[in-house]
């Protein structure tokens, strides 16, 4: 369980893409109480600069030592990436939350979303968090209290989603 601090040391992978951008923006925006923040992505984006809070940022590559004294770890770098980093974060002491597949359907990682089930956040076993994609995130929050009232049985679903949400 993460401990509460007035700054957290936090580290994004998958800091140059779309949804990582988003989550730094999102960060900044929320003014989430970041001591420092580190950035990560792919080879290619090495050296890359990001504005936070007016600073620029360089986006650095991963490494077995690169999540040392991180309190929390936002992946959005793809189910590959985190299956091979998170656990790396993990054994480092941070808190990884998850965005890709990667970890949805392990028994011994959360998968949570706050409104719905945020006492599932009591026992992160492997120290990684995953949530659902981001469809089934706005359907189980507005499906919640209708399931709380009604007993909800089954939902059929149908998505369309842009080829521009695959990064």
């Amino acid at each position: 369980m993460l401990k509460k601090k007035d700054a957290y040391t936090v580290a994004v992978v998958g800091a140059t893409g779309a949804v990582g951008t988003e989550m730094i923006f999102t960060l900044e925006q929320r003014g989430f109480p970041i001591g420092k923040l580190r950035l990560f992505a792919s080879e290619r984006s090495v050296g890359r600069e990001i504005e936070y809070k007016g600073r620029k940022i360089k986006v650095e590559g991963l490494s077995e030592t690169c999540f040392e004294g991180m309190d929390i770890a936002i992946f959005s770098a793809g189910g590959d990436r985190s299956a091979q980093w998170a656990p790396v974060a993990a054994k480092s002491g941070a808190i990884v939350i998850d965005n890709s597949n990667a970890w949805r359907m392990d028994p011994e990682v959360p998968l949570v979303v706050p409104e719905v089930n945020p006492e599932a956040l009591k026992e992160i076993k492997k120290g990684i968090v995953a949530n659902p994609n981001c469809s089934t995130i706005q359907m189980m929050v507005v499906l919640k209290p209708i399931h709380d009232a009604a007993k909800i049985r089954r939902v059929v679903v149908s998505t369309y989603q842009a080829v521009s949400g695959t990064g």
